[in-house]
């Protein structure tokens, strides 16, 4: 390609998204890269009865072994693991869950958008496990505030200081009486409570909110089917001077100039990238003279319906809407003042009702087993458990010495197991959320603890974690490399630590936070 641009963003989900909508409209001319197709929906969305699909709705056995979200009816939005393989311990099993087309993830993410607090940032001052992150609330609460608007995130503010008011569009909805019966039993035991937080927007996606917008101002440039294999580096000044990418289909090999580079492809994807791209400079891979990048992988453990609860007065059809639906929040409660259980960190929980509970839940059998489904139709009550996941170094991701995706790129081995801190935290959680569900005076009728595999819920952070100290970390409080002063890393791999809410909202925060950072040291000539 023979443009040299003044930026090059790698991916186009929320943090690639974000990029470009400040960049662009700051006035630098950008080119973004994103490894799949721009979607067409009027032409490939269609309305297919399921006796119509080859597989019933399943889907081809085998293509999406670890995307337990995947189906037959959106085939075409994840990542095909044939052809981007990855490898993992056997006894170990991780899940990378991978949208590759314009718009990221952001394309199906569940919408939930919590702050992070200062029980997250300064972490390690907190309970003494692990590095604070080198900035604090106070630093990332304007691009929070900038973000919701934006997003239309709905919700309410409670005043907690482990889950941040927010500017949000109130959620002054009334809880059905099941749900307020589980509120009160909360309160009683001094567990808070809120309505969700969910962006609101026009699909709140990046294809409709930020990227439409960046492309109106005339320097952003959109490539789809370009799969980067490397950031190259200008030999002579060490700093990164574009990416080498593979047209998916064609096969044919480009190198993309530019001035600067933002690596957006989330947190695996932006880590494998830097990990391949090693040079005389940068022999372990680029911007990785620490030896950091690809250590401290974690995420968000899920327990999914960690209790499944009837409520008796909705049996035999009387569910009514006052009665059912509806559902909330719970934030961290846990070891907020002082360590108060045997396991570092907390988890929240969601709650809700109104479903029919599976059949697997009940032992019996045909005529019998109908009729109970008939009876509870409707009266369900469930939680699900998020849990905080330690970042620890031994948790990590490297290059296969010999595995290749479709397009000839290296794939990565991961490596993360839960730990005792994880399956005590879960265990509390059930315990904990039996027994809600019973001072509510739900019928409680299933219990688990079992954790979903690594990565299944789709919040992989760390492996690219900023710092203050360019020994122990890849990144600075601006998500820019200590390395190499053009390159930038602003999506889920720049995380320090997670906490238990979901990450979204925080991506975005930081990556136009970054994005402000370049346009101010652009026009100071500083890059």
């Amino acid at each position: 390609m023979a443009a040299n641009y003044d930026v090059l963003i790698i991916g186009s989900g929320a943090a690639g998204g974000m990029a470009a909508w400040v960049l662009a409209r700051a006035g630098a001319r950008c080119l973004m890269l994103d490894a799949g197709p721009l979607m067409d929906y009027d032409k490939q969305r269609v309305m297919k009865a399921v006796c119509d699909l080859p597989y019933r709705g399943f889907g081809r056995p085998g293509r999406f072994p670890h995307i337990t979200q995947a189906s037959e009816f959106d085939a075409n939005l994840w990542a095909d693991e044939k052809q981007n393989p990855y490898t993992y311990e056997p006894q170990d099993p991780y899940y990378w869950v991978r949208i590759r087309a314009v718009g990221g993830r952001t394309l199906r993410w569940g919408r939930a958008s919590w702050r992070l607090s200062d029980y997250e940032f300064k972490c390690g001052d907190h309970d003494g496990f692990g590095d604070n992150w080198p900035l604090s609330y106070a630093d990332v609460a304007p691009y929070y505030d900038r973000v919701e608007p934006m997003f239309h995130v709905t919700g309410r503010n409670e005043g907690l200081p482990q889950l941040p008011d927010g500017k949000l569009i109130p959620d002054n909805s009334r809880d059905p009486q099941s749900v307020q019966r589980f509120i009160d039993a909360c309160t009683r035991k001094g567990i808070p409570t809120t309505k969700s937080r969910r962006a609101m927007g026009t699909l709140a996606s990046s294809a409709n909110l930020l990227l439409p917008q960046a492309l109106d101002s005339g320097n952003l440039t959109l490539t789809p089917n370009a799969v980067v294999r490397e950031i190259t580096v200008d030999p002579g000044t060490g700093l990164a001077d574009g990416a080498l990418f593979v047209d998916r289909r064609s096969r044919r090999e480009y190198h993309a100039r530019a001035s600067i580079v933002v690596l957006g492809a989330s947190t695996l994807e932006s880590t494998r990238i830097l990990l391949n791209s090693k040079s005389r400079l940068h022999p372990n891979g680029l911007g990785n003279s620490s030896g950091v990048l690809g250590h401290y992988l974690f995420d968000q453990f899920y327990v999914k319906n960690v209790v499944v609860a009837v409520v008796p007065e909705a049996r035999g059809g009387k569910g009514s809407r006052g009665l059912m639906g509806g559902g909330g929040y719970i934030p961290r409660f846990r070891n907020l003042k002082s360590k108060e259980k045997n396991f570092l960190r907390g988890y929240a929980c969601d709650f809700g009702g109104g479903f029919t509970p599976a059949a697997k839940y009940f032992p019996l059998y045909g005529g019998e087993l109908l009729r109970e489904l008939e009876d509870v139709a409707d009266a369900g009550f469930s939680l699900t458990t998020m849990g905080e996941s330690l970042p620890r170094f031994e948790h990590q991701v490297r290059i296969h010495p010999d595995l290749k995706d479709e397009w000839g790129m290296p794939a990565l081995h991961i490596t993360q197991k839960y730990t005792d801190n994880e399956y005590k935290m879960a265990k509390d959680s059930m315990e904990t959320a039996a027994q809600l569900c019973q001072d509510a005076r739900f019928q409680v009728i299933a219990t688990h603890a079992q954790m979903a595999p690594p990565g299944e819920s789709i919040h992989e952070l760390g492996t690219c974690r900023m710092g203050s100290n360019p020994k122990t970390s890849v990144l600075n409080r601006w998500n820019q490399s200590h390395d190499v002063k053009n390159l930038f890393v602003v999506d889920g791999g720049s995380f320090v630590s997670g906490g238990v809410q979901n990450p979204t909202l925080t991506i975005l925060a930081l990556s136009m936070r970054a994005g402000e950072y370049i346009v101010a040291r652009r026009r100071a000539g500083e890059l």
